[in-house]
């Protein structure tokens, strides 16, 4: 895209300590149809490109009194608001040294004087229409960047909302809530959050991870929708092979969220974690859980992370084969059982933040 110079739209300014000077590149500018903008030393030159109508180009004498041009050019580069100000010395300094520290400091033109007025219009037009074509090209980085950026959020907008639906539908076979959903998801952040400033922890545990691991968090209890009814929804105990039915909901939510990461090319990341949970937060630190009794460090550490949050919430909430324990009842339960049924890391920190699970139990509540 090519946008066209306008120079009625065009401010420049020329500073020169020389009252003649200033007229003759004030007339021959005008006449070319720029507006113009006067400055007989360095510190009226700054004040003016700084303030509200700032100039689209400078053109700037060396040697005069006081503050001499490279200063003002080191301190309109130094300037976030003016150091976009391309700048031209307009100089009697004809010496091949003058012009080469003129351009190394950062001038983008040396001319010299006695100017010749169609030279000095021309560069002024090349070096404006060069500005007008950074500056295009910065506001259409810029908007791609925004756009870039919006169309990711609304990717992970799209992504959280079909994550949800999915966890929802298991949840509700399950006369479960979203809300057990929102409580375990903030439950295994607040988890994973703390257990972050652990030095052992920390280089896994980034934010970019903890992200993923609360995006990948609802999809826990996904395999239960391959559960029959009868069991699922049944008020009493289970009887043995029910209880073996049961169970199968780790291995087959892992299978799905398998299947989803093979139709893609490029899996999304939250879906290996969300695997790892589906797969084995029913595993216990000593080995005796399901579906492999895996043990220790060989339980993955997100699976961990949601054993914890997963057994806390469903021991509080309501389930048609129980009423809610006390919280605190609860949290004896978790303790009692550090080290066997769960990771004794992660029951550090739980009774760390324990304050924070009752707030989140109490904010993400079922309805009565």
């Amino acid at each position: 895209m090519h946008r066209r110079l306008d120079p009625a739209s065009t401010t420049i300014l020329i500073v020169d300590d020389m009252s003649e000077n200033l007229e003759v590149l004030d007339g021959l500018l005008r006449s070319a149809g720029y507006r113009v903008k006067a400055a007989k030393n360095g510190a009226a030159a700054l004040r003016l490109a700084s303030d509200r109508d700032a100039p689209s180009l400078v053109l700037l004498d060396v040697m005069m009194p006081g503050m001499d041009g490279y200063t003002v050019l080191e301190r309109l580069q130094k300037d976030p608001a003016t150091s976009g100000i391309p700048v031209i010395f307009v100089t009697a300094l004809t010496e091949a040294g003058d012009e080469e520290a003129g351009l190394a400091m950062g001038a983008v033109d040396y001319i010299s004087k006695p100017i010749k007025p169609a030279v000095l219009l021309a560069r002024v037009r090349t070096h404006l229409q060069a500005k007008l074509a950074r500056d295009l090209m910065r506001d259409q980085n810029a908007w791609l960047e925004a756009e870039v950026s919006r169309r990711m959020e609304e990717n992970e907008q799209i992504q959280a909302v079909s994550i949800r639906a999915l966890a929802n539908l298991a949840e509700t076979r399950d006369h479960e809530t979203g809300r057990h959903i929102r409580r375990t998801q903030a439950y295994v952040r607040v988890l994973a959050e703390a257990l972050a400033d652990d030095p052992r922890f920390a280089p896994v545990l980034t934010p970019a991870w903890i992200d993923l691991l609360t995006r990948s968090a609802p999809l826990h209890d996904i395999g239960k929708v391959g559960i029959p009814d009868h069991i699922l929804q049944k008020r009493g105990k289970l009887d043995a092979d029910e209880w073996a039915v049961m169970k199968t909901h780790a291995e087959m939510g892992a299978r799905a969220i398998e299947f989803a990461e093979r139709d893609e090319a490029q899996p999304a990341a939250f879906l290996a974690l969300a695997r790892d949970i589906a797969h084995w937060h029913h595993e216990h630190w000593d080995g005796s859980g399901y579906p492999d009794g895996l043990a220790g460090d060989a339980i993955p550490l997100a699976a961990r992370l949601m054993t914890v949050a997963d057994v806390f919430d469903a021991m509080m909430s309501r389930r048609v084969y129980k009423s809610p324990f006390p919280a605190d009842e609860v949290r004896a339960y978790i303790v009692e059982r550090r080290g066997s049924h769960f990771d004794p890391d992660v029951v550090d920190v739980f009774i760390e933040r324990y304050p924070d699970f009752i707030d989140i139990a109490r904010r993400h509540a079922d309805p009565t």
